[in-house]
C-alpha cells in the first residue's frame, strides 16, 4: 500500500473514535488558538497527530484564560498518567514543540500522548490510536501546575 494511503488510514483511524467515547475536555482560550495554529501549521509534516490536536481542540469546552484550571492539563501542567495497556506511570511536563526534551520528562503536545492529555482532568481516560496503527489508553492520575 503507498505511504500515502497508510498516513490517510492512520489519520481517519486516529481520530475517528466514536464521539461518545471521548471524555470532555476544557482548554483555555490562549491556548486554544495556539493549539489550532500548531496543529495547522504542523499538518504536512505530521499530518496523523495534527489533524488528532485540531480535532481535540475543536471538541474542548474554551474557557477564558483567567479561569482557574485546577486539576485539568493545559500547557505547562505537570501530568501523572498510566498507560491502561501496561500499566506503567509516567509524570511529564506538557510543552509545546519547541520546549521539548524527552529525557528532562517534558513531552510535546504535538506528538500522540501530548495531544491525547490536552484537557483531560484528573480521573478521566482517553483511548486513541497512534500514527503507527496502535491502539492506547491512558488515564491521568494526578495533574500539577500552571492554573
Amino acid at each position: 500500500m503507498p505511504q500515502a494511503c497508510r498516513v490517510r488510514m492512520n489519520v481517519k483511524n486516529m481520530i475517528n473514535l466514536p464521539r461518545t467515547q471521548l471524555p470532555p475536555i476544557r482548554i483555555r482560550q490562549a491556548d486554544s488558538k495556539r493549539l489550532a495554529q500548531l496543529a495547522e501549521a504542523a499538518a504536512l509534516t505530521f499530518p496523523a497527530t495534527a489533524e488528532f490536536l485540531a480535532g481535540e481542540v475543536e471538541r474542548a469546552t474554551v474557557v477564558p484564560d483567567a479561569a482557574p484550571l485546577a486539576g485539568i492539563v493545559g500547557m505547562e501542567s505537570e501530568v501523572t498518567f498510566r498507560d491502561d495497556t501496561t500499566g506503567l506511570q509516567k509524570r511529564v511536563t506538557l510543552v509545546y514543540p519547541k520546549s521539548a526534551d524527552i529525557e528532562a520528562g517534558r513531552i510535546s503536545v504535538l506528538t500522540p500522548i501530548g495531544a491525547a492529555l490536552i484537557g483531560l482532568a484528573a480521573g478521566q481516560a482517553i483511548s486513541f490510536v497512534t500514527p503507527s496503527g496502535e491502539l492506547r489508553s491512558l488515564t491521568v492520575l494526578d495533574v500539577r501546575g500552571p492554573n
